[in-house]
């Protein structure tokens, strides 16, 4: 293990005393930072808290396919990049990787994207103001998603992004919970105010059976064992799960894995994710897999090694990936790989990984570059892949 890389603090710090400028004080103090996010996004969480407020909330329930081999609490969704065969329209769907299929069942993909943007929203405006109206609203949520018998999603993806003619669900589809990651984050922060002590109960254990189903489902294992950002999606899934209810354990194990095995496998000697780089959308994909990393080693903070800080003996770490992305992110023309085969013209957007590497690994430039990025794409399929959005709740 590395501590914090040394030689760029202080250069930075230098180059700052040389041209009469103190270093940020968000690099030393974690409330510096908190306050630092708070002052950067009050007016964008509170413009949309306001609109968000009068909101209802609506789960999968609302929406019934006659392509889902389950039931009206099933979720369900198609695989993005599965087409009809043209020398066979009726038989088995075909892979265009890449390329989403705009005639794919969504909604219950829309709905949790929808709850993933308003519940942490509504709960970061409730930690700046102290409102009670934002928490109620985003107790709402939790209770009509995780606790109301009618409306209520069941704790499993055994239908997730399955195939046409294939599959009726596949352990790709667990990558679709991602953005539950920032609704368990938020829901850390609640207690009476948003929802009694039994709801509050309720929440935790759906997430409770859902971390276990993911732990011991053959497609949570299967998923688990992928080796590029579906593995990572994973694991930041069962860390904020799992933080959330209060499993040290899972988070421990996790740990061990993102040293072990995650790091070792996935980052290339100079930074790059190259599993990502031979996609057909590489540039999305890399920033995509920093920024799911990223957030995993912000959200295992609490115990052991640090991770955000943490390197392997040949200096691979987060720092490292960074440093690689960071010129690409501030300058996309010098992006050196293929060009995305779709919505490379909506990126980049404000990546998370940049703020937890620029806090971590004390390069204000980072943080600088974060706060200049777009913060609420509007590109779907940019959103899609962009699980946090409300780095109050992460700092």
């Amino acid at each position: 293990m590395m501590t914090l890389n040394r030689r760029e603090f202080c250069a930075t710090a230098a180059v700052a005393a040389f041209a009469g400028r103190t270093y940020p004080a968000w690099a030393a103090d974690k409330s510096h930072a908190y306050q630092m996010v708070a002052k950067t996004d009050r007016g964008r969480i509170l413009q949309a808290a306001k609109l968000y407020l009068p909101m209802e909330p609506v789960t999968i329930t609302a929406f019934l396919s006659p392509r889902s081999p389950g039931g009206p609490h099933d979720f369900f969704s198609q695989a993005d990049y599965f087409w009809p065969n043209p020398k066979n329209p009726d038989g088995p769907y075909i892979n265009r990787d890449g390329q989403s299929n705009p005639e794919n069942f969504i909604d219950h993909r829309k709905v949790m994207i929808d709850l993933s943007v308003r519940m942490p929203s509504l709960t970061a405006a409730w930690l700046l103001t102290k409102d009670r109206r934002y928490a109620r609203r985003s107790g709402d949520h939790l209770r009509a998603w995780f606790v109301a018998p009618e409306t209520r999603m069941k704790p499993n993806l055994e239908f997730s992004q399955g195939v046409h003619g294939v599959s009726t669900g596949r352990n790709y589809g667990i990558i679709d919970t991602l953005h539950l990651v920032e609704v368990a984050r938020a829901a850390s922060f609640l207690g009476t105010e948003a929802l009694s002590a039994a709801d509050q109960q309720s929440v935790k254990q759906w997430f409770r059976e859902y971390l276990g189903w993911m732990k011991s489902s053959e497609k949570g294992k299967q998923e688990r064992a992928t080796l590029n950002n579906h593995a990572t999606c994973w694991a930041l899934q069962a860390s904020e799960f799992a933080r959330l209810i209060g499993d040290e354990g899972t988070r421990d194990e996790i740990r061990v894995w993102f040293t072990t095995k995650l790091l070792p496998d996935q980052l290339g000697m100079d930074g790059s994710f190259p599993k990502e780089l031979v996609r057909t959308k590489p540039y999305s994909y890399s920033i995509f897999n920093f920024d799911v990393m990223a957030g995993l080693a912000q959200s295992l903070k609490g115990s052991g090694i640090d991770l955000t800080t943490f390197s392997l003996s040949d200096g691979r770490g987060l720092c490292k990936a960074a440093e690689f992305l960071y010129p690409f992110l501030k300058d996309k023309d010098k992006w050196p790989y293929a060009k995305d085969v779709e919505h490379f013209d909506a990126l980049p957007v404000r990546s998370p990984g940049l703020l937890f590497s620029g806090l971590a690994c004390h390069r204000a430039e980072y943080v600088s570059l974060w706060k200049t990025l777009n913060p609420d794409p509007t590109d779907k399929e940019i959103i899609r892949n962009y699980p946090i959005r409300q780095p109050l709740l992460w700092v």
